[in-house]
């Protein structure tokens, strides 16, 4: 494959809906309306059910229920109910592949979610930016699956060590699912910060100019493709990485999440 634009010349790109379209804009919004995120995702009662039913689950913890997405965003926060509303309606967007678990997909997903916002809190980053940017680097698989599914059999293959996928999606196919990812992400009009850290998810040390966010989801993809991880993992990343970043080795042991801490969006 030469390029991108030949790759996406072999796909139908993924339908998003108005209401998707509509959240993604308010990305790109310094300051986005709590009203007119709230009217966006109660436009579609079917994604305002999934949210309700997720903000009143155990992984919350809230105090009281909430029944309105107003309530929602109150008890939850903005940038949590929007990162999560994007999520949904992206798993949404795209059908069953042959030869892909979804459930597992979405899980390892989750993960890589889950571990970029660990890893964005401590940098005082935009947690809820790296929370969506780390659900959204193995969409570009999904694309990989439908243009070559003989190869996407070969990514998935086992044994599937930590950054295997990656290096058999650049060997495959000439690019890492975090670059296709990214220039889908430009077609839909994704906030450029976000498109710039999946194009350099796959080996963030290797562009001029560095991308934190980016950096974060390469090390939270990594963990995400150690099933049942520890604290002990953090001893398997890329050190290189971790002293880009400045992270702190001992604070990162301290706080290792737990893997059923992350949410679900299923």
């Amino acid at each position: 494959m030469h390029s991108l634009d030949d790759f996406f010349a072999t796909i139908k790109l993924p339908s998003m809906s108005e209401v998707a379209h509509e959240l993604i804009q308010t990305l790109n919004s310094d300051s986005p309306d709590v009203f007119d995120v709230s009217q966006i995702i109660s436009r579609d009662p079917a994604l305002s059910a999934r949210l309700l039913r997720l903000a009143n689950s155990a992984q919350f913890g809230l105090p009281r229920g909430v029944n309105a997405i107003d309530d929602a965003i109150q008890m939850v926060g903005l940038g949590q109910v929007r990162a999560l509303a994007l999520s949904a309606c992206l798993s949404d967007a795209f059908a069953p592949l042959p030869g892909l678990k979804l459930q597992e997909f979405w899980q390892n997903s989750m993960a890589c979610a889950g571990y970029a916002r660990w890893l964005a809190s401590a940098l005082e980053m935009d947690t809820q930016q790296a929370w969506l940017t780390g659900m959204m680097l193995r969409l570009g698989e999904l694309l990989i699956g439908q243009a070559n599914p003989q190869a996407l059999t070969e990514i998935e293959r086992l044994p599937h060590p930590p950054g295997a996928r990656w290096e058999r999606e650049k060997r495959l196919i000439g690019f890492s699912e975090g670059q296709i990812t990214a220039e889908l992400a430009r077609r839909w009009n994704f906030p450029m910060q976000i498109t710039q850290a999946l194009e350099r998810a796959y080996d963030p040390l290797v562009e001029q100019a560095f991308s934190r966010l980016g950096a974060v989801v390469n090390l939270a993809g990594l963990l995400a493709d150690m099933p049942g991880a520890d604290a002990l993992a953090v001893d398997a990343l890329p050190h290189d990485v971790i002293n880009a970043l400045a992270l702190d080795v001992r604070w990162m042991k301290a706080t290792f999440p737990a893997a059923d801490s992350f949410v679900q969006l299923h």
